[in-house]
């Protein structure tokens, strides 16, 4: 039974969805890990347009205005770092375990 509850404890941090928020120009939280098959998704609550854009550009937002979300889905394990394009000093990490 211990294990079991041991098990339940890790699973929140390995969720298939995921939510980022942006606000007062920052991504939180800042650097999330997920399950491959994982959507995450960004959602902007600032009052500015944010991006979301892959360090490798591998996936890249139109600029969000409030309120507005962008997903992604990972399906690949590693580590992907993004920023966005019209404030590039807010950066985040999505790394992606099997």
């Amino acid at each position: 039974m211990k294990r079991l509850v041991i098990l339940a404890a890790l699973l929140p941090s390995l969720a298939w969805a995921e939510d980022v928020t942006i606000l007062h120009f920052e991504f939180g939280p800042q650097a999330v890990t997920v399950k491959a098959g994982t959507k995450v998704t960004w959602t902007n609550k600032d009052v500015e347009p944010h991006t979301v854009v892959s360090n490798d550009h591998i996936f890249q937002s139109e600029a969000l205005d409030t309120g507005d979300t962008f997903s992604v889905t990972f399906d690949k394990a590693g580590t992907y770092g993004y920023f966005c394009t019209l404030h590039p000093h807010m950066t985040g990490t999505v790394t992606v375990v099997p």
